[in-house]
């Protein structure tokens, strides 16, 4: 079985990369992974402190990622896996394709306005690297161009 795994954040083009993997899934008997990152700290605090600024930072990733599969499964009638990780981005998501080796896709999507985002700059140029093909989904695709070309 084909799975599409998903870096799934709060942005236009996380959401399209979504949607165009759940198409794709739909389309070949596949499913799909949403990965959604807890965002590492960048300072120390008081112990019981910092327990809660990552334990509020994980329960807002686990409801992000939650509400994008309800999306999902109230489109398709298919419920994907969600994984929620914390730590360096690149690295969580290396990790992820390693441990699931049925991956057949790392699906990211481009910022419509600007540079691409982080995510897609280092995938990008580290591509050969990768266990499976990495796909881009332009962020200004409208709806129709999407649902057209998964």
């Amino acid at each position: 079985m084909r799975i599409y795994l998903v870096v799934m954040d709060e942005t236009d083009e996380a959401k399209q990369a979504l949607r165009f993997a759940s198409l794709r899934a739909q389309k070949t008997g596949g499913s799909v992974h949403i990965l959604a990152l807890v965002p590492q700290q960048t300072f120390n605090a008081f112990g019981a402190v910092q327990a809660t600024i990552e334990q509020e930072a994980r329960e807002r990733a686990e409801v992000m990622a939650n509400n994008a599969a309800g999306n999902i499964f109230a489109e398709s009638g298919r419920m994907p896996v969600i994984a929620v990780r914390p730590g360096a981005p690149a690295d969580v998501i290396r990790k992820y394709i390693e441990e699931h080796g049925e991956i057949a896709a790392l699906v990211l999507g481009a910022s419509a306005d600007g540079g691409p985002g982080p995510l897609v700059n280092h995938f990008s140029g580290h591509a050969g690297g990768l266990s499976c093909p990495l796909y881009l989904i332009p962020g200004g695709l409208s709806r129709e161009d999407l649902d057209r070309l998964a």
